[in-house]
């Protein structure tokens, strides 16, 4: 089991401190994180800062943690100008990047970033293609529908050889099935945070048949989860508190994102958690919408220890 937690992003203008960002990002390597992870969000009315912009400075204030976003829409990115900045990155932080792909879904502003939105899932794919060319040719000749290269190249290659492990983040039976199906691309699925535990499982059922029809090894493809989290001593103000902060950053109130969310005390977060484990999730990744260093500390105290493999034990 490991736990990953997310990189503050939630900054007003003028709010963001680089001192106490520093003292964040150093305060959970010593707390034992596996990794620490960004999200993307381009418009909203909650401020977020860019995944690309504060994983770069992640990198600067870490030596050890392992980094990435759940998940860039490469829909609405230029795959070439985005393969360039995740290489980039990758060669910062001496190759501890990871980095989560998905085509936004149906619901997306497509117009405002000029994305046909009849052809996203089109558009996705072939993006997705153009950048693992990039990144692993040494000279790149594409002829597709939106994007055409001819003799290119990209230097430097990621750190990572050929690229930094790539996550699927998607719902669809089509797309995980597609995700885990196509050879050499995708290393794991990344359950999103608004996905309720119940469904969730129904996805990783989903995984794993494709991976038993393929015959990929199941250790050859990893499961994950961002979870919304709330701890506090007192359970209904933890409840209350994320529901608020949910409704802010998906500016709506949705009772199913609300149940998707982990919220209590910390034997309660622990009793959830056991639920999302038990669906399959090999990673889960922490996202505190508020008190982030509060809650590094309390996870790190009083939930990950319970999770803990007893010597003797065995997992399945």
């Amino acid at each position: 089991m490991r736990f990953a937690i997310s990189i503050p992003q939630f900054y007003a203008d003028g709010d963001f401190d680089p001192n106490a960002f520093r003292a964040y990002l150093t305060r959970v390597e010593q707390l034992g994180f596996d990794s620490a992870w960004a999200q993307e969000q381009t418009l909203g009315s909650k401020p977020l800062l860019g995944p690309i912009e504060i994983m770069t400075c992640a990198a600067a204030c870490t030596q050890r943690l392992r980094l990435g976003c759940a998940v860039f829409v490469s829909t609405l990115h230029s795959p070439v100008h985005l393969a360039k900045s995740i290489s980039s990155l990758d060669q910062i932080s001496r190759g501890r990047i990871e980095i989560g792909f998905g085509t936004g879904g149906k619901g997306r502003p497509f117009a405002a970033f000029g994305v046909d939105p009849e052809r996203y899932v089109a558009r996705f794919t072939e993006g997705i293609e153009v950048m693992t060319r990039l990144w692993r040719d040494s000279r790149v000749d594409f002829a597709g529908e939106f994007w055409q290269l001819a003799d290119a190249a990209m230097e430097p290659k990621p750190f990572q050889k050929p690229c930094p492990p790539l996550w699927f983040g998607g719902s669809g039976r089509t797309a995980l099935r597609r995700a885990v199906l196509s050879p050499g691309l995708f290393s794991g699925f990344f359950g999103a945070g608004q996905v309720p535990t119940a469904k969730f499982a129904d996805q990783v059922q989903i995984v794993r048949r494709a991976l038993a029809e393929s015959g990929r090894p199941t250790g050859d493809f990893a499961i994950a989860k961002r979870v919304y989290i709330a701890v506090d001593d007192d359970a209904q103000r933890a409840r209350d508190r994320i529901n608020a902060e949910l409704a802010a950053l998906y500016m709506r109130q949705s009772p199913e994102i609300e149940a998707a969310a982990i919220a209590g005390t910390p034997g309660d977060c622990v009793r959830q958690l056991r639920e999302v484990v038990a669906a399959g999730a090999e990673l889960v990744l922490f996202t505190p919408l508020f008190a982030p260093g509060e809650h590094a500390e309390r996870l790190a105290a009083e939930v990950m220890p319970e999770f803990a493999v007893v010597p003797g034990e065995h997992t399945s």
